[in-house]
C-alpha cells in the first residue's frame, strides 16, 4: 500500500503514516506546541554554540596578548639582558635563551634587537642581522602590544624595551604568537561542547514529546480555532457565574413582590438580554397562593409586573397589562412544561406571531428577534413567566442559554415566593390591625376631633387611639402603644383597646381605669406552666383623658406615655405636666390623675412616641419639632392640624407606627344646663318635678315632659329614701336630654324584676324602659345616677314602656297603673288618664 493509500490513524512508524494524520497532528495545539518547542531548543543550542565559539575566539586573542606581554616584559627586565646586549657577541649569548623560551612557551618567535631594530636572535637563523618590521619604536616608553595579519596567520606581538644601567634603551625584546596556535587548544574542547549540546537537544526533544502528549490529552487534539472557541465559552461561563452571583445579592433585597421581580429584570439587562418582561399571576401580586392552573387556558390571568431594557421605547406590552399566551408559544410552553422554551428567530415563530399580529409586527420591526421564556416557579407551582428578549446585533438565544436562564429564574423564584408569603402575612396582620382600630370617630358634642394613623413601613405595630362618648355629654380620649411589631403587638393592642372600652362603661376615673388596665396586663403576663408559646405583654403605654364640656375640666392619667400637647386658643403650645406613671405591667408605682381647666377652643393633642422619636434624634428634638408644627398650624381645623403635623414629622415610610388624636374643646352654654338642690323631704319631689317640666318648656321639649317626670320622680325618690344629702338634680340639653340625680352616698341601686304581687321594685325598670340608656357613676363625694333620652318620644316608646312585664313569674297580666308605684301612678293618671 502506498503512503497516499494508508488510512488515517493507521498504526506504524511516523514516516509511514498518512499525510492527513501528520497534518492533523501538526494542526493540533499539541503538535504546534511540539514544533515550537523543538525549534526553540535548536535555536537555543545553536545560539549557545555560537556564543561559545565567539567567546573562545575572543578568549584566544586576549590570552595571546597576556602571554606575549608577560614573556616580553620578563625577558626585557631579566638580569644580564642589558649586559648581553652590550657584549661582543650578543647573538651567541641570547640566541639559545630566546629559542629555549620560544619552544618551552609555545611562541612562534622570540626576537631580540638592538635599538635600531637589527635582529640578534630569530627562529630563522638567516634573518639574524636583518632589520625587523613593525612599530617597534613605540615600545621605547614601555611594552607595546599589537595585532596584525600576514598572508599566513593572525599574529599578536608584544615588544618591550631593554634599558641599560644608565636608563637608555639598549634594545628590544619582541615575542609573537599566532591566534591559531591558541585556538588549537580551544578547538580540542569542541567535541565535549558539541556532545553536551547534543545531550541538551535530546533532553529538550524528550521534554517536548512529553509536553506534547500531555497537552494532546488535555486539549483532546483540538486545533487553535477550536481552542479559541473553547476559551470563549469559558469566558462566557465565567461571566454567567458572575451574573448568578450578582443576582443573588441584588434580587430579593426587600420583601416586596413587585420590587423583587423588578430587581430580577434589571440584573439581567444587558448582561444576558436586551429586554426583560415578567408576568405574575394576579393572586401572587396580592400575596395569595398561586393556582395550580396558572398559565393554562381558563387559569388566572397573568399581569405584567416588571419591565427592563436597554431602551424605554420598546413596543412590548407596558406595565400592568394583562397578557395571555397560546399553549404553542414559548411563554405558554414554558408554563405548561415547567421548563424554559426558546424561539431562536421570532420571524419564524408562527404561533407567537398569530397571538397578536399587530403587536408582533411592531416588535419585529423594532429589531427584537429572539425570545427565551422561563417559568417562575416555587414549591412546584407557577408564579408567572420571565421573558428574555434580544434585539439588534445581539446573537440569538441558543440551547446553551436555556440551562442558565432556568438556574437564574429558579433562584429568583424563591425570593419572589418569600416576598409573596410575606405580603400575605403582612396583609393579614395589617387587616387585623385596622380591624382593631376605630373605623371612624363617634358622634359626640364635647369637642371637635380628628385623627391620623400611619403603620410602620414593614410590618404592623401596636399603636391605637379612641374617642369614647361618656354619660353627661363627656368624652374620653385615649391613645396607647404596644412596643414592638408584628401580629403579637397588633393582637395585644386589640385586647388592651377592648379592655379600655369595657372599663370606660363603668365610668371610672382616669387613674382608676389605668390601674385596672395595669392589673389586666400583669395578669396577661402570667402564662400557664405548660404554655410554652405564651408571650409577655411588655412595653405597653397608655394615656387616658376625660373632658367634661359642662365644667371645662379635663382629667387625665398616663402609664409611661408621652404627655399631651395643649394648644391654647390665642396661640401658644405647652405640654401637660402629668404625674409620672410606669408602663403597663411594670408595677411598683401608683397611678395618679391630674385635672386641668381648659378654655373653649383649646387643642388637646394626644400621640404615640413614633411621632416624636427617631433613631436620628432624641425625644426633646421631637417634642420641639411637634411644638413648631402645632404653632405653624394655628387657626387650622383639627383635620388641618393633623395634616400639617403628619406632613412635617412623619416620613412616607416610618420606622414605627404613628397615631395622632386631636380634639378641640367646646363648652356648654349656661342655657344648656339647669340645676336644683333637693331638700331631704319627699314633699319637695313634686315642686322639683314641676320646675323641671317648666325648664323643658323653656327648651321647647314639652313632648318629653311625661317621661322626664316619671324618670325624675323615681331617681329623686330613691335618692331621698336611700341616699345621703345633699341631693342635687341637673338636666343637660344638647343632642339629647340627660337627667342626673346626685347624692353623697356610695350605694348604687340596681335593676330587678318584681313579681305581680310586689308593690314596689319596678321604678328602675320603668326608667330603663323610658330612657335610651341609664347608669351610675361614682364621684369623690358620692354617686350620680343618670338617664339619657332622645329629644323625641314616639307612641311606640310609651307603649313599650307600659307593656306587661314579660319577665313576670305569673301568666296573669295587670294594667300598667298597677305595676308602678304611687308617685308614678299619680303622674300617669294626671297626664294621661287613658294610658295603658
Amino acid at each position: 500500500m502506498d503512503l497516499q493509500e494508508r488510512p488515517a490513524g493507521t498504526d506504524g512508524p511516523a514516516w509511514r503514516r498518512p499525510l492527513g494524520f501528520v497534518r492533523s497532528r501538526v494542526h493540533s495545539i499539541a503538535g504546534q506546541v511540539f514544533l515550537w518547542q523543538v525549534a526553540v531548543v535548536v535555536l537555543l543550542i545553536a545560539a549557545a554554540l555560537s556564543a561559545l565559539v565567539l567567546q573562545a575566539r575572543s578568549y584566544s586573542t586576549t590570552d595571546a596578548e597576556h602571554r606575549t606581554r608577560a614573556v616580553a616584559t620578563a625577558l626585557a627586565g631579566s638580569p644580564g639582558m642589558a649586559k648581553a646586549l652590550a657584549g661582543r657577541d650578543p647573538t651567541a649569548t641570547l640566541q639559545p635563551i630566546a629559542e629555549r623560551v620560544r619552544k618551552s612557551a609555545g611562541f612562534d618567535y622570540v626576537v631580540i634587537t638592538d635599538p635600531q631594530g637589527i635582529r640578534y636572535t630569530s627562529p630563522i637563523p638567516r634573518l639574524i642581522g636583518k632589520h625587523i618590521y613593525g612599530p617597534y619604536q613605540r615600545a621605547r616608553n614601555g611594552p607595546y602590544t599589537s595585532s596584525f595579519t600576514n598572508p599566513l596567520a593572525h599574529i599578536v606581538d608584544t615588544t618591550a624595551p631593554v634599558h641599560s644601567p644608565g636608563g637608555q634603551v639598549a634594545g628590544y625584546v619582541s615575542v609573537g604568537i599566532t591566534v591559531a596556535r591558541i585556538n588549537q587548544g580551544v578547538m580540542s574542547q569542541l567535541p565535549v561542547v558539541f556532545g553536551g549540546a547534543a545531550v541538551a537537544l535530546c533532553l529538550g526533544m524528550g521534554g517536548a514529546v512529553l509536553v506534547r502528549r500531555r497537552l494532546h490529552r488535555q486539549t483532546h487534539g483540538l486545533g487553535p480555532a477550536e481552542m479559541t472557541r473553547m476559551y470563549e465559552e469559558a469566558d462566557r461561563a465565567r461571566a454567567r457565574l458572575q451574573l448568578l452571583y450578582d443576582a443573588g445579592g441584588r434580587v430579593g433585597t426587600t420583601l416586596d413582590v413587585k420590587r423583587t421581580v423588578q430587581e430580577l429584570a434589571d440584573v439581567a439587562v444587558p448582561r444576558f438580554a436586551d429586554f426583560v418582561t415578567i408576568e405574575l399571576a394576579d393572586p401572587v401580586l396580592k400575596g395569595d397562593e398561586p393556582s395550580p392552573d396558572t398559565g393554562t387556558p381558563g387559569g388566572p390571568a397573568l399581569r405584567r409586573a416588571a419591565v427592563s431594557g436597554v431602551r424605554d421605547d420598546t413596543p412590548l406590552y407596558p406595565m400592568g397589562s394583562v397578557v395571555s399566551f397560546l399553549p404553542t408559544t414559548p411563554e405558554g410552553m414554558g408554563l405548561v412544561t415547567g421548563h424554559p422554551a426558546l424561539a431562536t428567530d421570532l420571524h419564524l415563530a408562527r404561533a407567537w406571531r398569530e397571538r397578536d399580529p399587530v403587536n408582533s409586527d411592531s416588535v419585529l420591526d423594532y429589531g427584537i428577534h429572539s425570545l427565551l421564556s422561563a417559568p417562575l416557579r416555587a414549591r412546584g407551582l407557577n408564579l408567572g413567566i420571565v421573558n428574555f428578549w434580544r434585539a439588534g446585533s445581539s446573537e440569538p438565544f441558543g440551547d446553551d442559554d436555556l440551562s442558565f436562564a432556568e438556574e437564574l429564574v429558579a433562584r429568583a423564584g424563591i425570593s419572589v415566593d418569600n416576598a409573596r408569603r410575606y405580603t400575605r402575612e403582612h396583609t393579614m396582620a395589617e387587616a387585623l390591625q385596622r380591624s382593631l382600630l376605630p373605623r371612624g370617630l363617634p358622634e359626640q358634642s364635647a369637642l371637635d376631633a380628628a385623627s391620623r394613623y400611619r403603620p410602620v413601613w414593614q410590618g404592623v405595630g401596636g399603636d391605637w387611639f379612641d374617642v369614647i362618648p361618656l354619660p353627661g355629654f363627656r368624652v374620653a380620649l385615649v391613645v396607647g402603644d404596644v412596643v414592638g411589631h408584628g401580629l403579637h403587638a397588633a393582637a395585644t393592642m386589640g385586647r388592651l383597646r377592648t379592655a379600655v372600652h369595657n372599663f370606660s362603661t363603668l365610668d371610672l376615673a382616669p387613674d382608676e381605669l389605668i390601674a385596672r388596665l395595669d392589673d389586666l396586663v400583669t395578669s396577661l403576663d402570667q402564662p400557664g406552666a405548660n404554655d410554652e408559646r405564651a408571650t409577655e405583654v411588655t412595653g405597653a403605654t397608655c394615656l387616658y383623658a376625660i373632658y367634661d364640656p359642662v365644667s371645662g375640666r379635663c382629667t387625665m392619667a398616663q402609664a409611661g406615655h408621652p404627655p399631651p400637647a395643649l394648644v391654647r386658643p390665642h396661640g401658644g403650645v405647652e405640654f401637660a405636666d402629668l404625674p409620672a406613671g410606669p408602663p403597663l405591667g411594670v408595677g411598683g408605682l401608683p397611678f395618679e390623675a391630674a385635672e386641668l381647666q381648659l378654655e373653649p377652643g383649646t387643642g388637646l393633642v394626644l400621640y404615640t412616641n413614633g411621632l416624636i422619636y427617631d433613631r436620628d434624634h432624641d425625644v426633646e428634638m421631637g417634642l420641639a419639632a411637634l411644638r413648631a408644627a402645632l404653632l405653624e398650624a394655628t387657626g387650622e381645623s383639627p383635620e388641618g392640624v393633623c395634616e400639617a403635623v403628619f406632613g412635617a414629622l412623619v416620613p412616607p415610610r416610618p420606622r414605627d407606627d404613628v397615631a395622632l388624636l386631636i380634639g378641640r374643646t367646646r363648652l356648654f352654654a349656661s342655657e344648656q344646663v339647669a340645676e336644683w338642690e333637693v331638700p331631704s323631704d319627699p314633699a319637695a319631689v313634686s315642686r322639683i318635678r314641676s320646675e323641671c317640666v317648666g325648664q323643658l318648656s323653656v327648651w321647647d321639649l314639652e313632648s318629653l315632659a311625661f317621661t322626664t317626670e316619671l324618670i325624675l320622680s323615681e331617681l329623686i325618690t330613691n335618692a331621698i329614701r336611700y341616699g345621703r344629702p345633699p341631693v342635687r338634680v341637673r338636666m343637660l340639653r344638647d343632642g339629647g336630654l340627660v337627667c342626673e340625680v346626685s347624692d353623697h352616698s356610695s350605694t348604687s341601686p340596681h335593676l330587678r324584676y318584681a313579681a305581680t304581687t310586689d308593690e314596689g321594685g319596678r321604678g328602675l325598670f320603668l326608667v330603663a324602659q323610658l330612657a335610651k340608656r341609664w347608669g351610675t357613676r361614682y364621684t369623690a363625694l358620692g354617686k350620680v345616677i343618670w338617664a339619657e333620652q332622645s329629644l323625641t318620644v314616639t307612641p311606640d316608646q310609651l307603649r313599650d314602656a307600659f307593656a306587661p312585664d314579660h319577665e313576670s313569674r305569673t301568666a296573669e297580666r295587670e294594667p300598667a297603673d298597677q305595676q308602678i308605684g304611687a308617685p308614678e301612678r299619680e303622674v300617669l293618671h294626671r297626664r294621661h288618664p287613658h294610658a295603658g
